[in-house]
C-alpha cells in the first residue's frame, strides 16, 4: 500500500498544497483500491511520485527567481497514441530551429547545468540507469517505444509534475485516477508545463519549442492559455491500428510493475478516454485559425514524409534549409533499413469491435 506521509517525506509542504494534494490524493487512493501492484510496483510508483514532487519542487524555486515568464513559439505534435506522432516528432527534432526537452532533462532538470559539462554527462548517466533497470522489467519496451536520454520525449513526463499524467494509467490499472484525468482542470499542468520550459530556456533559449504528448489532443484550449501562439500538427490514422496498438504498450509496461493485466478492461478504459479526448478536440480545434492548425494524414507521412515536412513548413511559414532536409532525408533513411518488429495484436485482444471504435472514435 501506498502512504502518502512516505511518499511526501522530504518534500515542503508548500509544494504538496497549491494545486497537486488532490491529484496526489486521487492517485494513491486508486493505485491502492485498483492497481494491483506488485511489491516492487509500489516502490517504483512511490519512487517516481516522490522525485516528480522533488522536481516540482526545484521548478518552483527556480521559476520564482526568473525575469521574464515568455517562452519560445511551440509547434505541439498531436494525435490519438501510436498514429505515427513520435516517428514525425523525431524527423521534426532534426531541425536545429526546434528544441524539445530531453529525456535526462526531464528526469533531473535541476539544478540547471552546461551543454557536454561533466555534470550533464552524470545526468546521462543517471538516467541511462534508470532506462537500463526500465528495459529489465519491461524487457519489450524498447520494440514498442524506444527510449535513450539525450533524445526528445513527450510531455506525459513533464505533465507528471503536476501529478496529471496518462503515464500512472500506464503504469497501472487506475481507473478512478484515469477518470479525474478526463474531468479535472488540465490547466494546472499547462502552468507547469510552461514553467518547466522556461526554466529550461535559462540554458538555451531555441527558435522553437517542439512537443509532443498524444494527452494535448483534447486540451487544445488549455494550451493555447499558456501558449497563444502555438501551432498544431494533428495526424490522423484508422483508430482501430492505433488503439489495439496503445493497449499493446500499456499491457505490457504493467507487466513489470502488476500480478496480472485485465486486457478487456484495458481496452474499455482506453476506448472511453480517448473518444472522450477526441470529442474534445472536434469541439475545440472548431476556434483556432486555420493558420495555426494543419491535418494530416498517417499515409501521407509514410509514402513520402519529406513532401510532408515541406507542406509542413510552407504552412506555418518556417525556413528550411538543405542541411536540415538533408538530416531529415537521412533519418528517414537509416529507419528504413531498421528491422521493425514484428506486432502481434487486434481489437478482440481487447475486448473492442471495429465499428464501435469507430463510431466512438468519429472514423469513416
Amino acid at each position: 500500500m501506498l502512504e502518502k506521509s512516505n511518499i511526501v517525506l522530504g518534500v515542503e509542504q508548500e509544494i504538496v498544497d497549491t494545486d497537486c494534494e488532490e491529484a496526489l490524493d486521487v492517485l494513491i487512493e486508486s493505485i491502492n483500491k485498483e492497481g494491483n501492484l506488485t511489491y516492487f510496483g509500489e516502490l517504483a510508483a512511490q519512487y517516481q511520485i516522490r522525485q516528480h514532487l522533488n522536481n516540482r519542487s526545484l521548478i518552483q524555486k527556480t521559476y520564482k527567481t526568473l525575469d521574464s515568464q515568455k517562452v519560445s513559439k511551440p509547434i505541439i505534435v498531436i494525435g490519438l497514441p501510436r498514429s505515427g506522432t513520435t516517428f514525425l516528432f523525431n524527423l521534426l527534432s532534426k531541425d536545429e530551429s526546434n528544441r524539445s526537452p530531453l529525456f535526462w532533462e526531464m528526469m533531473k532538470p535541476l539544478p540547471l547545468v552546461k551543454k557536454d559539462s561533466i555534470s550533464e554527462l552524470s545526468r546521462v548517466i543517471r538516467s541511462d540507469a534508470i532506462l537500463f533497470f526500465k528495459e529489465r522489467f519491461i524487457p519489450k519496451l524498447d520494440d514498442l517505444h524506444r527510449i535513450r536520454s539525450k533524445s526528445p520525449e513527450e510531455c506525459l513526463l513533464i505533465k507528471v509534475f503536476a501529478l496529471q499524467s496518462i503515464l500512472y494509467f500506464y503504469m497501472a490499472n487506475t481507473p478512478s485516477y484515469l477518470d479525474y484525468l478526463s474531468k479535472s482542470d488540465s490547466r494546472v499542468s499547462y502552468k507547469w508545463h510552461h514553467k518547466f520550459l522556461r526554466v529550461l530556456e535559462e540554458t538555451h533559449k531555441p527558435e522553437r519549442w517542439l512537443l509532443k504528448d498524444p494527452s494535448h489532443l483534447g486540451n487544445l484550449e488549455e494550451i493555447l492559455s499558456f501558449y497563444p501562439d502555438a501551432c498544431f500538427i494533428h495526424i490522423c490514422r484508422d483508430p482501430a491500428e492505433t488503439l489495439p496498438s496503445i493497449c499493446s504498450l500499456t499491457s505490457q509496461v504493467r507487466k513489470g510493475f502488476t500480478d496480472s493485466v485485465d486486457l478487456k478492461d484495458l481496452g474499455t478504459r482506453s476506448l472511453e478516454f480517448w473518444s472522450s479526448s477526441n470529442s474534445k478536440n472536434e469541439a475545440q480545434k472548431q476556434k483556432i485559425p486555420s493558420e495555426s492548425y494543419m491535418q494530416i494524414q498517417y499515409t501521407d507521412l509514410v509514402n513520402d514524409p519529406i513532401n510532408l515536412i515541406q507542406d509542413i513548413y510552407t504552412k506555418f511559414q518556417f525556413p528550411l534549409n538543405e542541411i536540415t532536409l538533408e538530416k531529415m532525408n537521412n533519418y528517414v533513411e537509416e529507419g528504413s533499413k531498421e528491422a521493425k518488429a514484428k506486432h502481434d495484436y487486434s481489437l478482440e485482444d481487447y475486448g473492442l469491435d471495429l465499428q464501435d471504435v469507430h463510431n466512438k472514435l468519429n472514423f469513416s
